[in-house]
């Protein structure tokens, strides 16, 4: 596991809890008032005492719409989809004792992708009842429901009478993976040109479907599962000096490793049910906050999923901005930020080893 480096402790404070929550606050603000139509700040504070502290201001109706009913939600899915990601990905590195792993690495995602590339071509057609039950929201549920699954067949194939083998874990994700994607693209390969643009805007990642019923879903699909998860931050500290020297220790090894799984894939599943694809933000921010803060997970979860939020708020707020009135898909965003920044730190960290 790397280690936090010297030169970035002077970085500490800088992504110290208190003042990540300062920015996270000061960036949703801002992230508010910026998009295709700017707003002033006093009308933005008008529109929020109306809707919360029930003061009568007299505004438009689009400009109360506009604030509360589109770019709040939307601001709001961002921080806990990022938070949810980076909390996710750092618990997964500590249990596999490798910065460089992923989420993805065990199947949550590519699972998460098929079912949702499969609710997309089949909902008018075998999930017609479903489809024509939950609307608009079978993408969603389909997703969230592959992403469980797979993770239970991976966690089965790596299980054998009683013990679960963390190499075979991640080798049975890998495979996973490759044939979620031979799913998927053998589906997208007969999908007509509306279902390839859904399918593509999906794998891409978005947070344009926003609203206030998917965050009430979500929240607690990320903050239950994070909480358990920053329960097991002593287990995870443990485990980094290896599974069987944790185990003298008295650490239940097999239980921490399910609860880690689970959790993360719980987490991972909601989010990638709500937004598509995001790449990069469960792998990158908490390497980077491990280097800086150190691999305590403690303060490792925490930091991780404060960062996380605060760089998908501005992620998402460069997407719907840079050409507007159209959309970028939030996906390629990060993936062009994120894997420049982490070769740049693989880069650090071989020159100062």
């Amino acid at each position: 596991m790397i280690q936090s480096l010297p030169k970035y402790r002077s970085l500490s404070r800088l992504l110290s809890p208190p003042v990540l929550t300062l920015l996270l606050a000061i960036s949703a603000l801002c992230a508010l008032l910026i998009g295709a139509y700017s707003l002033p700040v006093q009308q933005v504070g008008l529109v929020l005492g109306e809707r919360l502290l029930g003061l009568e201001a007299g505004l438009p109706q689009t400009l109360t719409y506009l604030v509360w009913d589109i770019r709040l939600p939307r601001i709001l899915l961002s921080v806990f989809v990022g938070g949810g990601l980076a909390i996710a990905g750092a618990a997964v590195q500590g249990l596999f004792r490798n910065p460089l792993a992923d989420p993805a690495l065990i199947g949550v995602t590519s699972g998460a992708m098929v079912f949702a590339v499969a609710g997309i071509l089949f909902s008018a057609s075998v999930l017609g009842v479903i489809g024509s039950w939950l609307g608009y929201a079978t993408v969603t549920v389909m997703a969230f429901t592959g992403s469980l699954l797979t993770t239970f067949l991976v966690y089965w194939l790596a299980s054998s009478k009683g013990y679960t083998s963390v190499v075979t874990m991640l080798l049975a994700g890998v495979a996973i993976t490759a044939l979620g994607g031979a799913l998927t693209g053998l589906m997208t390969y007969f999908s007509d040109e509306d279902e390839l643009r859904d399918i593509t805007f999906w794998t891409l990642g978005s947070l344009g479907g926003a609203n206030w019923q998917m965050l009430a879903l979500l929240v607690p699909l990320v903050l239950l599962p994070a909480f358990i998860l920053w329960r097991q931050s002593s287990q995870l500290d443990l485990l980094l000096l290896g599974e069987r020297e944790a185990a003298y220790t008295g650490v239940n090894t097999q239980r921490t490793k399910w609860i880690v799984i689970g959790c993360a894939a719980l987490i991972v599943g909601a989010c990638v049910a709500v937004s598509g694809v995001i790449a990069f933000v469960a792998l990158v921010v908490p390497h980077l906050v491990r280097l800086i803060q150190g691999p305590r997970h403690r303060s490792l979860l925490l930091g991780s999923a404060l960062l996380g939020g605060l760089l998908m708020v501005w992620a998402d707020t460069a997407a719907r901005t840079l050409i507007a009135p159209a959309e970028l898909p939030i996906g390629i965003l990060t993936a062009l930020l994120g894997a420049p920044f982490f070769i740049w730190l693989l880069l650090k960290t071989k020159r100062s080893l």
